[in-house]
């Protein structure tokens, strides 16, 4: 059977202790914080610092509650949302990393996660108290035994670490809810540390000198993990700054990053596309990117539009266009699953589009009519990827599309408190009728258990293609066809069109043969005066291209106002939530185009 390499699944916070034995002094962590000066004012923790505060946070918590209870973190994303998140691992609990309850647009969210978790205790900061407050008096919210404010925790106090088994639960990691409301993900030590050591590695960086710079949501996967995880493999610093800072201002993360030698970071798709349209060129004259060794690229589609224009728009900063590293990963892995090679630039390869809706990956020339360009995730490090059958659990060859399954270590303990998910989505067994390979009848893999990821995805030529999830294809008249692509259709097709922001359903349509129609939901352009703005003229055009380009009819064109489009936590656009809500008659309608 093929092996995979040797891991370290020491829990991470142990690793946290011996950093503040052995370099207490260092700078572990550095918030920026925009809120009290725009230009941002540093705030710095030791590895010693960091240690005493999360020990403190430990002992209030294990003197309100017993090791493996839930807590739940709410709070900014500053300093204390770390130490309270360590605090949680030392004290042997749960975590539940959430928000602060004033984050705009999160509340249900919130109460959806907080009631399914069920915590004992709360950790949040002094400003953040109100809100958690106000959010713990609504009545269907059980009461907590405790909330701990971490910023006025006792630093007297001492919590001797606890022997903890790789096998213990960490956190539970709560899923974006793209494709189905959120579910928590059983995240134990062992995952949390040897998925950070897997993306170390496969990102090759400088122990100890090598700096994280990141504004991602820690409430999110890869937020958490590569704020939190990765500077705790070898006692990196890094650096973090507000979600909503970012927003504001986006030049802001690539002046930190700027001020680095040999720098980390990564964001989704649509974060690249802001900078690229929000940077301006006197803001540019002031950045230096040559020490950015990696720009992740993950959580959404990648488009090759974005890789492009990114490296166009900061090419004269010293950006390199291999830093553009373009992975794959998902929650109930921990997060990283692949990537490329932060050495060499991102593999791009044509496909003929006709056979890709079949199934099968046929390469073409470049630009050729009917093709389509997919980015390459790269590969795996420390665990298992295999392209399988859905319905039979059969093994596909290179080349031909099938379900995205994972084996490895990293890979989560299930959900929680849902065994039919857990058994459906995390136990899946991988056979080979062939019986070629290593003897076991599955070419040298092990045959369970396999975590499912919903994903549709090819390996070619050693590499992994993302094309899609297997909810979200749109099959009409029998075909399958990507939404991704579809919506990018859609996006270029008209000005009055807000780009990126599109979302293609399948719907009953009515019909005595109970067929299904394709949807094109689209938020309009506030660029465009409502006014000017002809709805007809719109859905000819969104029509006619998706016709050209997908040799496909559009059965509805609705035109919905900015920001309407329903969209998860982590910015993906939830297309099961845009289909309930376009059957509902909910969304809030800019114009509505004559029938075709």
């Amino acid at each position: 059977m093929t092996t995979l390499p040797e891991l370290d699944s020491t829990p991470l916070i142990s690793r946290l202790a011996r950093f503040a034995e052995e370099f207490p002094d260092d700078r572990a962590y550095t918030f920026m914080d925009y809120m009290s000066d725009p230009d941002g004012v540093a705030l710095d923790v030791t590895w010693g610092e960091l240690d005493r505060r999360a020990r403190a946070i430990a002992a209030a918590v294990r003197a309100a509650t017993s090791p493996g209870e839930r807590v739940a973190i709410l709070a900014p994303q500053t300093l204390d949302y770390v130490a309270g998140f360590l605090g949680a691992m030392y004290a042997r609990v749960i975590g539940v990393p959430l928000f602060s309850p004033d984050l705009p647009g999160h509340g249900d969210r919130l109460l959806a996660v907080y009631r399914d978790a069920e915590p004992d205790c709360v950790i949040t900061t002094s400003g953040a108290l109100p809100h958690v407050r106000a959010f713990l008096a609504d009545e269907s919210v059980r009461p907590p035994k405790e909330v701990i404010v971490a910023d006025e925790a006792d630093l007297s106090l001492d919590f001797a670490p606890e022997p903890i088994d790789p096998g213990d639960v960490a956190y539970l990691q709560y899923t974006s809810g793209s494709t189905r409301t959120p579910a928590g993900v059983i995240i134990t030590h062992g995952n949390f540390a040897t998925n950070a050591e897997q993306l170390w590695r496969t990102f090759e960086g400088i122990p100890r000198e090598s700096t994280g710079v990141n504004w991602l949501p820690v409430f999110h996967d890869m937020g958490l993990v590569t704020t939190v995880a990765l500077p705790l493999v070898y006692g990196n610093p890094g650096v973090i700054m507000d979600p909503v800072a970012f927003v504001m201002r986006p030049v802001r993360w690539l002046e930190l990053l700027s001020a680095q030698d040999h720098a980390f970071t990564g964001g989704p798709n649509f974060a690249y596309e802001y900078l690229t349209a929000q940077v301006t060129a006197e803001e540019k004259e002031r950045l230096d990117l040559s020490g950015v060794q990696v720009f992740m690229n993950g959580a959404e589609p990648i488009r090759e539009s974005t890789l492009t224009g990114f490296y166009e728009a900061f090419r004269d900063c010293g950006l390199r266009p291999e830093a553009q590293v373009c992975a794959y990963g998902l929650a109930e892995a921990t997060v990283y699953v692949s990537a490329s090679s932060r050495f060499r630039e991102p593999t791009r390869t044509a496909f003929e589009r006709e056979p890709l809706r079949h199934g099968v990956a046929v390469p073409s020339a470049p630009g050729a009519p009917g093709a389509v360009e997919l980015i390459a995730c790269g590969t795996s490090f420390g665990q298992h990827v295999v392209i399988a059958d859905p319905d039979t659990g059969r093994r596909k060859p290179d080349g031909e599309v099938g379900e995205i399954w994972v084996h490895g270590p990293n890979v989560a303990a299930g959900y929680w408190g849902r065994p039919e998910q857990t058994a459906e989505t995390f136990h899946a067994v991988l056979t080979d009728a062939s019986g070629t390979g290593g003897g076991d009848g599955t070419g040298g893999l092990p045959e369970r258990p396999w975590l499912r990821t919903g994903d549709l995805g090819v390996l070619h030529g050693g590499e992994l293609y993302v094309t899609g999830r297997i909810k979200d294809l749109v099959i009409v008249d029998g075909r399958n066809h990507y939404p991704q692509d579809i919506e990018y259709t859609v996006s270029n097709a008209h000005k009055g069109i807000r780009r990126e922001y599109v979302a293609a359903v399948a719907v009953d349509t009515g019909d005595a043969g109970g067929t299904e129609g394709l949807v094109v939901i689209a938020e309009r352009n506030r660029r465009v005066p409502i006014a000017l703005l002809d709805a007809d003229e719109v859905a000819r055009s969104v029509r006619a291209a998706v016709n050209a380009q997908h040799d496909l009819r559009v059965h509805d064109v609705v035109l919905i106002e900015p920001g309407g489009l329903p969209r998860t936590s982590s910015g993906k656009i939830a297309r099961s939530a845009c289909r309930a809500a376009y059957l509902d008659g909910t969304l809030p309608l800019a114009a509505r185009p004559a029938p075709a």
